[in-house]
């Protein structure tokens, strides 16, 4: 059953696809420190061709990666987004239903193609390497009616001309008054830091990885040492001084932090069925730790939820089998222990 406009709590702005899953050990990982934002690369044979024991298929795009995972945990979210009116199209809506979450901020293009992705996962250590194919989340609309009665709006990455929806979004934060959690996608960064940081001073709660972060602050000050990009607290203070919200910074396997200007935190990565695939991990932490927000809990339950969600998911193919249940959480949440940072 569907949730109505007004009884959405948060609105999910930003990309839905198909992920398609390929399995492999074949891929040489390659060590590259010098690359501060990529310091590991895998190689395959040019011209070669590789067998897959299986691939596995799965809803995906941050967007809807998110709203699943709120769904999941208790809140009523909805999925604003893209696709074509294809048979991809159609698995994905039949997917939404059923997971019981919304679907009707699907908009059909016609013209459009869903968007695709294939998705290597390296099965030595559950790495992945994504090609993703956009067409429908290109087109994407802000349509200003659509937002008026919401609480919060998650923006993740846009693609298109996500320029005027991301600045149309920062407007109708003003008018509407929702709460504004922003998930920078990189490529927004590399293209328009300016904006992007127009929207982080706006956000109220600022989710991104370690490298988001680092390409973030680079963009505004060049001369810094690899000694302080490489400072978790460092990077946290200068976003935080630099007008952003209450942060949660995720670092793969080392786990993620978070600060509010008053307490900062770590947690360690915790998996509850180890590691298979890592697709979805950061989407996870974003929805667990979106929601101790919303019950108005502190940040170092931020950080349990988030870890707990995204520790979960990485034990299945795709972003969003793993994702917890409230129940689960409930229970997942008294094996992790966030320390704080002075």
């Amino acid at each position: 059953m569907f949730f109505r406009k007004k009884s959405y709590k948060v609105i999910c702005v930003g990309s839905v696809s198909k992920d398609v899953f390929f399995p492999t050990d074949e891929g040489v990982i390659l060590d590259t420190p010098e690359d501060i934002t990529a310091k590991q690369k895998i190689a395959f044979e040019l011209g070669g061709k590789y067998a897959v024991a299986d691939r596995y298929e799965a809803v995906g795009g941050v967007a809807a990666n998110v709203a699943h995972g709120l769904t999941r945990l208790g809140q009523a979210a909805g999925c604003y987004s893209k696709i074509g009116n294809d048979a991809t199209g159609k698995w994905i809506v039949s997917e939404f239903e059923r997971e019981n979450v919304p679907a009707e901020m699907l908009f059909i293009d016609e013209a459009a193609k869903t968007d695709l992705s294939a998705i290597i996962v390296l099965i030595q250590n559950g790495e992945r390497v994504i090609f993703h194919n956009r067409d429908a989340n290109e087109k994407l609309e802000i349509i200003e009616e659509k937002f008026a009665d919401a609480s919060w709006v998650f923006v993740s990455a846009l693609n298109g001309d996500w320029r005027k929806k991301l600045t149309t979004l920062i407007a109708l934060k003003e008018k509407y008054g929702y709460a504004l959690a922003l998930n920078p996608g990189q490529h927004n960064i590399k293209e328009d830091a300016k904006l992007m940081f127009q929207a982080m001073t706006k956000s109220d709660v600022l989710v991104l990885n370690k490298d988001e972060a680092i390409e973030l602050i680079l963009e505004t000050q060049k001369e810094i040492s690899r000694e302080h990009l490489d400072d978790e607290m460092f990077l946290l203070k200068t976003l935080k001084n630099l007008g952003a919200g209450i942060i949660g910074m995720t670092d793969g396997k080392r786990g993620a932090w978070s600060f509010d200007g008053q307490e900062c935190w770590y947690c360690p990565s915790y998996t509850l069925n180890g590691l298979i695939d890592s697709t979805g991990a950061g989407d996870a932490f974003a929805s667990g730790f979106l929601v101790a927000i919303l019950e108005g809990k502190s940040i170092d339950y931020g950080l349990r939820y988030g870890i707990a969600n995204s520790g979960s998911v990485v034990g299945a193919y795709g972003a969003i089998a793993g994702l917890l249940s409230k129940s689960a959480m409930d229970d997942i949440i008294k094996k992790i222990t966030p320390r704080r940072l002075h």
